[in-house]
């Protein structure tokens, strides 16, 4: 990457911390200008070019997706979550989290994908949904670190996905993963571990200003989920909570991974696909 293209990445990434550090905040456009240290007139095409979408989008995509997460996870009332969202009003708050998760907020919250999950723990139902045991070749990845809430590993993938573009190494076959270090139930949200990670070709020499992880050969469980990433805990709380306990293997002292099968910007948030895989130790 050349000192020019990383001084434009790290401007947009400070664009990117601000959006989230204010999300339930009024974000004006150009106040992010001032922020980017960029040309009104011009950053924001910079931006869409290197982030693959506008900053309208970033904004209006992130905010849904945290309310969906308070809609499945919590009991806040929809009217706050609204307003959190920086809605004026419920009717304009409901058509659009209607038109990006195909159900009305309060449909969502009884019905949406982590309803299915919910019901299959209530049941103890080990079979549920498919799971299936496979074995997860050694991968090297090119990896961003990331810091803070899980729901917020798209901040790494943003960055993760400029330098990939810097560095040709982005194609219509990179595959985006990404590795949790965490116990979210254990461990503060702040200061939860994860990369945002892409499988590279380990005979070729990565640029020295990637970091890299090796994620080790081992029998993984492999849950394909299908929904918003906002839902996906409650897959987890399955996952473990109930197909574990009754699965006969002991889990592998070893992280989760991710595997991003389509992305937002071209599949609805409803249509998304993810493999969750938990490493597996000896059968019990």
């Amino acid at each position: 990457m050349n000192q020019t293209a990383e001084r434009y990445q790290q401007k947009l990434d400070q664009v990117v911390d601000y959006i989230y550090d204010n999300l339930e905040e009024d974000v004006r456009i150009d106040t992010l200008a001032e922020v980017a240290c960029l040309s009104p007139y011009h950053w924001h095409r910079i931006y869409k070019s290197m982030r693959g979408e506008t900053v309208a989008n970033t904004i209006k995509r992130l905010r849904l997706q945290r309310a969906a997460d308070r809609l499945a996870n919590s009991d806040m009332p929809i009217t706050d979550i609204a307003s959190r969202s920086q809605y004026t009003t419920a009717e304009s708050f409901n058509r659009a989290f209607k038109a990006e998760f195909n159900l009305p907020p309060a449909a969502y919250r009884e019905r949406g994908s982590h309803a299915k999950f919910k019901r299959a723990m209530a049941e103890n139902n080990p079979d549920g949904f498919e799971v299936e045991i496979i074995d997860f070749p050694e991968t090297v990845c090119a990896a961003v670190p990331h810091t803070g809430s899980y729901m917020q590993i798209d901040q790494a993938m943003g960055k993760l996905f400029v330098q990939l573009q810097e560095h040709g190494l982005l194609n219509e076959n990179t595959q985006m993963m990404a590795l949790f270090l965490d116990d979210p139930e254990l461990t503060e949200t702040e200061a939860l571990r994860s990369f945002a990670c892409s499988p590279i070709d380990p005979t070729v020499s990565s640029p020295s200003t990637l970091e890299t992880q090796t994620l080790q050969a081992r029998q993984v469980a492999k849950l394909k989920y299908q929904g918003p990433y906002a839902d996906m805990s409650q897959a987890y709380q399955w996952l473990y909570g109930v197909w574990l306990p009754q699965s006969g293997y002991a889990p592998a002292d070893a992280p989760c991974i991710e595997s991003y099968l389509n992305n937002h910007q071209q599949v609805a948030p409803t249509e998304l696909l993810t493999n969750i895989m938990l490493p597996l130790g000896d059968e019990l």
